[in-house]
C-alpha cells in the first residue's frame, strides 16, 4: 500500500522567474510540482499564484541553462527533462528590437524573440511593407560597429535618438484582422505612376502595418546624400577578411533570436542577404525597391564592391538624378493622385495579361529556336602570349557557341563547341575606347577554360551577351527574357557613352552639386571638386529623362552587373588545412581564396558538384 507522503515525494519545488514590465528586477515564484505535469499546466499554475489581472498570452517559459523556449504545452516537464535545479524565465515572447535598415534609418518594432528568425524576418518585412521577406535577414555587426558612427555623428547632430523611427504599436503577432478600409477591393493598389508609391488608402495594402504615409514615405524615399565629411569618417578599407567578419555576424534563420543571444532592445542590421530579387515591381515595392537602391549605394560608396571609374561616374549621376528627383515636391505630394476605380484597374490588367503580345506567327515561333550566327574575334589566354584576337564565323544555338574558321565551312565541323550552361560570364567593355569584350569562364573537369571575345558594335554585343547570360542560366533565346535583356544592356551601354555633343551644365548646376557625396572617397582624392562635377553632370545627360522609380532599378541592375556582385565572404578551415581560408559564396559557385594574397585558388560550380559537407 502507498501512503499519501509517497505521493507528496514524487513532487519538487521549482523556481521560476517572472519577468514583469513595470519591474525591474524580475520576481522569483516557488511551484510545488511533478514530472507528468505538462508546461501549459505549469503556466497557468504560475499564473493563478501571481495573482496579477493581465494579459499573459504572449508570455512563454524560457529555460536558461538549456538556451530554448519550452512552447510545447502539452509536453509534460519529465518530457521536456525539467528537474527540480532548472533556472526558468516566464518571459513576454515578442520584445523591442532595433533595426538599422539598409537606408541607414533605424526603426523600432516589437518582434518575436521565440519564432525562428526566419519567421520573425518575415513579420518584420510585413510591418515594413516590403514583400518577399526570404530574401533578406539579421545581422549582427560587431561591437565597434554603431560606436564608430555615433562618435562621429556628435559633430553633426547631438540627438542621435531622432533618428529612431518608432513602430512601437506595430503588431507583429496574429491579432485581430485589420478594420477592412486598409485592404484594397482587389488586392491591387493604385499607385503614383511617378514615383511608384502606392496611394494612399492602399498603402498598407497587404499587411496589418501600422506605417503611416508619413513612415512609409520615410522608408520609401531615398534619403538627402551624406556630406563628403561624414562619408570619409564612415569610409573603412576592407579587406576580404574583414569583409568575411563582418559576414560572420550573420544571425541563423533556423534558430531564434533568444536562442541566439540578443537582448531586448539591442540593435541589428536588417540587409538583403540573398543576391537574387524576384519581381521587383514598382506596383508594390516601392519601399522594397528604395532599400535595395540604398544597400546597393553604400555598397558602392564604400566600396564594399569593386567597379571601375567609368562605372563610378555612371553610380554618382544615379544617385545625383534620384537626389533631385526625391527632393522635388511634386514626386511627394500624395494628395493630388487621381481617383481610379480599383477593380476596373484590375479588370484590365487582367486583359493585358490573358490577351499577351500578340504573335503573327505563333506556331513558327514555337517550333523555331532562334538562333544568331556573324563574325567575332577570339582569343584564349595563353602564357607569354600577347592578346592577339583572331576573327572566327560564329554561330550561337541552343546554350552553346560553335566556331568556324569561315561562313562557307559552316555545314562541317567547327573548330571548337562552347557549352556556355553554367560558365560565368563577365562584361569586358570599355565605351569611350569603342571596346566590347565578353569574358567567359567554361567549367571543365580541372577549372576553369577562359575565353574572350570581342564585338564590333553596341547592338552585336548586346545580342551576344544577353544570348550567353541566359545560356550560362541554361536558357535558350526562345526564352521570353531574352529581348528585356537586350535592351537592358543596351540601355546601360548609353549610359556609359558620355554624349561629348551634350550641352555643358551650367556653371551654378556645378556649384550646387556637391559630387564628392556621390563618390567613394577613394576615388574623391584623385580628381578636383570642378572636375568631378562636370564628369558626373556628363555622365546625367543620358539619364536626365529618367522618372525616379526607373532611375532607382536601373541602378540596382548595374550593381547587379558588376562582375564581383553577390559574392559573400566567409573565414572557413578546409579539411586537412592547418590555416583559415576565405570562402566566397555566390548564387551559382563557391570560390576558396587565399586569405593571405586575396588570390582565388579554386573555383566549384553547383552545376558540377556531386556532393559537399559543412560539419
Amino acid at each position: 500500500m502507498l501512503s499519501s507522503s509517497d505521493f507528496a515525494s514524487a513532487s519538487w519545488e521549482l523556481i521560476v522567474r517572472v519577468d514583469h514590465p513595470n519591474e525591474e528586477e524580475p520576481k522569483e515564484v516557488t511551484l510545488r510540482v511533478s514530472g507528468d505535469l505538462h508546461v501549459g499546466g505549469l503556466m497557468l499554475k504560475l499564473v493563478e499564484q501571481i495573482n496579477v489581472a493581465q494579459d499573459w498570452s504572449d508570455f512563454a517559459l524560457w529555460w536558461e541553462q538549456k538556451h530554448c523556449w519550452l512552447l510545447k504545452t502539452h509536453w509534460t516537464l519529465d518530457k521536456c527533462g525539467v528537474q527540480a535545479d532548472a533556472k526558468l524565465l516566464f518571459t513576454p515572447q515578442h520584445k523591442m528590437l532595433r533595426l538599422r535598415l539598409p537606408n541607414a534609418k533605424t526603426v523600432r518594432l516589437r518582434v518575436s524573440f521565440s519564432a525562428v528568425v526566419f519567421k520573425a524576418v518575415s513579420d518584420i518585412c510585413k510591418i515594413l511593407n516590403i514583400r518577399r521577406s526570404e530574401e533578406l535577414s539579421l545581422l549582427k555587426p560587431s561591437g565597434d560597429y554603431f560606436k564608430k558612427k555615433k562618435k562621429k555623428d556628435k559633430s553633426n547632430r547631438e540627438p542621435i535618438i531622432e533618428d529612431i523611427l518608432n513602430l512601437e504599436g506595430s503588431p507583429t503577432t496574429s491579432g485581430p484582422p485589420v478594420s477592412p478600409g486598409l485592404y484594397s477591393k482587389t488586392m491591387t493598389p493604385m499607385y503614383d505612376p511617378i514615383s511608384g508609391t502606392p496611394a494612399s488608402s492602399t498603402m498598407t495594402w497587404f499587411s496589418d502595418s501600422p506605417l503611416t504615409e508619413q513612415n512609409c514615405s520615410i522608408l520609401a524615399f531615398s534619403q538627402p546624400p551624406q556630406s563628403p565629411e561624414a562619408l570619409a569618417d564612415m569610409y573603412q578599407p576592407r579587406s576580404l577578411v574583414d569583409k568575411a567578419r563582418l559576414n560572420a555576424g550573420w544571425l541563423d534563420s533556423s534558430r531564434s533570436l533568444m536562442e541566439q543571444g540578443i537582448q531586448e532592445d539591442e540593435q541589428l542590421l536588417l540587409r538583403f542577404k540573398y543576391y537574387t530579387f524576384f519581381d521587383l515591381n514598382p506596383k508594390y515595392d516601392a519601399v522594397r525597391i528604395n532599400q535595395l537602391y540604398e544597400q546597393a549605394r553604400w555598397a558602392i560608396l564604400l566600396e564594399e564592391i569593386d567597379c571601375t571609374e567609368e562605372e563610378m561616374l555612371i553610380f554618382a549621376a544615379l544617385q545625383y538624378h534620384i537626389s533631385k528627383l526625391s527632393l522635388s515636391a511634386d514626386t511627394q505630394d500624395f494628395a493630388n493622385e487621381s481617383e481610379v476605380d480599383e477593380v476596373e484597374a484590375a479588370l484590365s490588367n487582367l486583359e493585358v495579361t490573358l490577351e499577351g503580345g500578340k504573335a503573327d506567327n505563333a506556331l513558327e515561333d514555337i517550333t523555331d529556336i532562334p538562333k544568331l550566327a556573324d563574325h567575332l574575334k577570339l582569343f584564349r589566354p595563353k602564357k607569354l602570349i600577347l592578346k592577339a584576337f583572331k576573327q572566327y564565323w560564329f554561330i550561337f544555338k541552343d546554350t552553346s557557341i560553335a566556331y568556324f574558321k569561315n561562313k562557307e565551312l559552316e555545314q562541317g565541323e567547327p573548330v571548337e563547341k562552347l557549352n556556355l550552361r553554367g560558365c560565368e560570364v563577365v562584361p569586358d567593355v570599355n565605351v569611350a575606347g569603342r571596346k566590347f569584350g565578353i569574358k567567359l569562364l567554361i567549367p571543365v573537369a580541372d577549372g576553369m577554360n577562359e575565353v574572350y571575345l570581342r564585338c564590333d558594335h553596341e547592338n552585336q554585343y548586346a545580342q551576344w551577351m544577353a544570348a550567353c547570360i541566359l545560356a550560362s542560366k541554361g536558357k535558350t533565346m526562345a526564352d521570353s527574357s531574352y529581348q528585356p535583356e537586350v535592351l537592358n544592356i543596351l540601355s546601360f551601354l548609353r549610359m556609359k557613352n558620355r554624349n561629348s555633343a551634350s550641352q555643358v551644365a551650367s556653371t551654378s548646376e556645378t556649384m550646387e552639386m556637391n559630387p564628392e557625396s556621390f563618390v567613394s572617397p577613394r576615388c574623391a582624392k584623385k580628381h578636383k571638386s570642378k572636375q568631378l562635377a562636370a564628369r558626373i553632370l556628363e555622365a546625367h545627360q543620358n539619364v536626365a529623362q529618367m522618372p525616379l522609380v526607373e532611375a532607382k532599378l536601373r541602378f540596382i541592375q548595374a550593381w547587379q552587373s558588376l562582375p564581383e556582385f553577390g559574392l559573400t565572404y566567409y573565414l572557413v578551415r578546409f579539411k586537412g588545412s592547418k590555416k583559415d581560408d576565405i570562402l566566397g559564396v555566390s548564387y551559382n559557385r563557391l570560390i576558396r581564396i587565399d586569405a593571405a594574397t586575396g588570390i582565388p585558388m579554386t573555383t566549384w560550380r553547383f552545376t558540377n558538384m556531386k556532393q559537399w559537407n559543412v560539419n
